[in-house]
């Protein structure tokens, strides 16, 4: 059975998770084993199962030839406790497995996992402001309005035209944009565009829209140093001196130039474990268990390489802003590290790379209800993000582009609504402008004037049209 792409959408952790089991079960070789002087049918050993497994995963494009031998045992720990697998007597639902020759077989039970029931979120429907709608708290039927008489030499006094009765009339409230208005403006184009980029009908099922924060998104793209990197207007959610010190030593190695470092061995590797124990005592990840859907759904479009990029770059520009800062330095700082050949390994036994990947997924990617497959999904999406870091956390320009586009025609279009005479002086059109200016007469071309002093002449043949 040949592995499917599973692409963005609703659900993406089960039907991966379902998407394996199948994969797996269809292409497990199953053989006659013996055990204690017993024979045992259509069952495998551990390591068999650990060593295609493993090659299945390497070989899959929803994961990748990232995923560890290590990772692989992590996952087969999961099936013996979903009872995917059981052992030769029967007995599943611990995580005990071990790399090892110990035998275990497939039950005749399905294993697949039922789509989860989520409550419906309310589709919400953000509207552009409306320009003739008074502001609230204000309504045109509590306000008094009288009928107003006059004599006609009186209203001429007053504006030059004779009347005699005038009716009541109510006011029309016009609203200028208010930063609240573009606020919501970010945030409505930001999700369609998210919506269009990912290829779904709604994003209702990945994302309740009313929890995304409209001035996040702002402030994310345009609270922004040279480095573009945000900057918070609450300092007290800056990261701690010594953390940013220390995330800076292993960026930067061997080149401190801030720092007094230790000649002691090992002295890296202290450093990077006081950033691995501080970011692993987050109680929720930087990209906040209400994104997780989103991101996941977003490893579907990792083959799409440049739809992969805007979907991370747009899904990154909802994060709160503490959270965005602390995920573009972290980000930066492993893929530094990474590809630092100055700096000494930090493991023996791992690859600097894998132990990145390792060390941080967590902190990055994971769900609220730890889901089966949260380990896999973060480390593919931090590797990817290691690889695209400077694209993916940066302010995605044509979108910023659009919407500053969008809002500029807004407030024109509201100027011209209050003050259309003043608007016509202002932006002229070619008809108006040779209104408002009929000194600035268009010269017609030379060529023109001189054709019409000449009148009509018929065509003549000359000896060169002659044969």
């Amino acid at each position: 059975m040949e592995p499917r792409l599973v692409g963005p959408g609703p659900y993406r952790a089960t039907r991966l998770w379902n998407e394996i089991i199948e994969v797996f079960r269809a292409g497990m070789p199953l053989r006659k084993h013996r055990c204690r002087f017993k024979s045992y049918e259509r069952c495998f050993k551990a390591s068999e199962a650990v060593d295609r497994l493993h090659e299945l995963l390497a070989s899959n494009q929803n994961f990748g030839p990232e995923v560890t031998r290590n990772q692989t045992v992590k996952l087969l720990k999961k099936f013996l406790k979903n009872h995917v697998i059981e052992d030769i007597k029967g007995r599943w639902g611990k995580e005990d497995f071990q790399d090892d020759s110990h035998l275990y077989r497939f039950p005749p039970s399905s294993p697949l996992k039922p789509y989860p029931k989520k409550p419906p979120w309310a589709k919400e429907v953000i509207e552009f402001p409306d320009w003739n709608e008074p502001k609230a708290g204000t309504s045109q039927e509590h306000i008094a309005v009288k009928t107003v008489t006059t004599d006609s030499e009186m209203w001429y006094k007053r504006h030059s035209i004779a009347i005699g009765e005038v009716p009541a009339c109510k006011l029309v409230f016009r609203r200028e944009l208010t930063q609240t208005n573009i606020e919501e403006i970010w945030k409505s184009m930001t999700l369609s565009r998210l919506q269009k980029v990912l290829g779904l009908d709604s994003l209702d099922e990945v994302l309740d829209t009313k929890l995304v924060n409209s001035k996040h998104i702002v402030q994310n793209a345009y609270n922004v140093n040279r480095q573009g990197i945000v900057t918070l207007e609450d300092k007290s959610k800056e990261l701690p001196h010594w953390i940013l010190s220390a995330m800076k030593c292993l960026a930067n190695w061997p080149s401190c130039s801030d720092l007094k470092q230790p000649s002691y061995s090992g002295f890296e590797r202290d450093v990077f474990k006081t950033i691995v124990d501080y970011f692993g005592q987050r109680k929720e990840p930087l990209l906040t268990f209400h994104f997780y859907d989103v991101f996941v759904s977003v490893l579907g479009l990792l083959q799409k390489h440049s739809k992969a990029v805007e979907a991370l770059q747009i899904s990154c520009l909802l994060l709160p802003p503490e959270n965005r800062k602390r995920l573009q330095l972290l980000v930066r700082m492993m893929a530094r590290i990474s590809f630092n050949k100055d700096l000494p390994p930090l493991s023996e036994s791992v690859r600097t790379r894998t132990l990145m990947v390792q060390a941080f997924s967590r902190c990055i990617l994971c769900s609220k209800d730890e889901m089966d497959l949260d380990e896999l999904l973060a480390a593919k999406l931090v590797s990817f993000l290691m690889d695209n870091y400077q694209e993916i956390l940066s302010v995605p320009s044509a979108l910023k582009s659009s919407i500053e586009e969008h809002v500029l025609h807004l407030q024109r279009v509201q100027f011209q609504k209050s003050y259309p005479e003043v608007y016509r002086v202002r932006f002229p059109t070619p008809e108006t402008e040779a209104v408002l200016f009929p000194e600035k007469s268009k010269q017609k071309p030379p060529i023109l004037m001189w054709a019409l002093k000449k009148p009509f002449q018929p065509f003549h043949r000359t000896r060169s049209f002659r044969m």
